[in-house]
């Protein structure tokens, strides 16, 4: 099927930009303004699917550019994360506003974006303006990585801030916001039943053994989508645990899929928890429940071999 090339589809992704930014700029963003904006991001999404529908295809026969800005949309359309976008870009702005301050720099007009970027970040000087461009997978992060960015973009690179910013890249809560920005525009087609392991079985023995039979059981599908080094993902919004498919493998023990399972159920049971404003999944007491696995050991040792999976 021809994919679909949206042509003011940037244009409308700039006049979002410049709200966040406003809003983004007061101590306190107004409830009313934050709500005209929801209905600006639901207007564009709905707007894209028709489109898409039309056509007799689905977002993802959007051409790559397309993709990318109706996956971040439609990721902005979820209250939780279009809250934690304003809060994380208005942090990041008291950020930046304190650094120039410090180094006598003003007068600089700091911009700050989060967007579905293919790279880390990307920075852009003009006489008046300083432009920071960052990846939506950064909106979680601690002030520390924030501030890194921060410098970099002003100050250009240098090792510690660089290590930083890696650093905090390489993490699960940087990859899960990829990987859900990800699976927006894949078409899933939710088969639990791989060619070597049932997803279904190996649930029914992890929810016996873990969690005596407790948990609700979500959605459980093999996705063979670019996972980011991620082997497994839980989506709290469609309550379904996405496993690559790399893991449907006969060379792979059953006990390495099975803790990767056992790991993103976890995350179901647990939920999430706010602390100081940030979004906090590993809480000391996943942390501990994730040890309970009988073969903890030689399942971290397996999937550091493999090399994918985010700890």
């Amino acid at each position: 099927m021809q994919t679909i090339s949206l042509k003011n589809i940037k244009t409308q992704q700039r006049a979002i930009l410049q709200r966040i930014s406003h809003l983004a700029s007061t101590v306190t963003p107004s409830a009313t303004e934050i709500k005209q904006l929801t209905q600006i991001i639901t207007q564009n999404v709905t707007a894209i699917e028709q489109i898409c529908a039309a056509s007799q295809a689905t977002p993802a026969n959007l051409t790559r550019c397309s993709r990318h800005i109706y996956a971040w949309m439609k990721f902005l359309n979820q209250e939780n994360n279009l809250q934690l976008h304003i809060k994380t870009t208005q942090k990041v702005k008291q950020i930046a506003q304190q650094i120039c301050q410090a180094h006598g720099h003003s007068s600089v007009n700091i911009i700050v974006e989060f967007i579905y970027l293919a790279g880390l970040c990307k920075y852009k000087h003009s006489p008046l303006d300083i432009t920071l461009t960052l990846n939506e997978g950064f909106i979680n992060a601690n002030d520390e990585t924030l501030e890194a960015l921060v410098k970099i973009g002003i100050f250009g690179k240098c090792q510690y801030t660089t290590q930083l910013i890696r650093s905090y890249a390489e993490s699960e809560e940087y990859s899960d916001v990829l990987m859900e920005l990800d699976v927006i525009t894949e078409v899933v087609v939710e088969n639990a039943k791989g060619k070597w392991y049932d997803l279904d079985e190996l649930f029914e023995k992890i929810n016996h053994e873990y969690f005596a039979c407790s948990l609700v059981k979500p959605r459980l599908a093999w996705s063979g989508i670019n996972t980011y080094r991620k082997l497994g993902h839980y989506e709290a919004a469609r309550d379904r645990v996405m496993m690559a498919l790399t893991l449907d493998d006969a060379s792979i023990p059953q006990f390495v899929i099975e803790f990767v399972l056992y790991h993103e159920l976890l995350h179901k049971y647990h939920g999430a928890t706010w602390v100081n404003g940030r979004r906090m999944v590993h809480t000391s007491e996943f942390r501990r429940d994730e040890r309970k696995f009988r073969l903890y050991k030689e399942a971290e040792e397996w999937l550091t071999k493999l090399a994918f999976f985010d700890r």
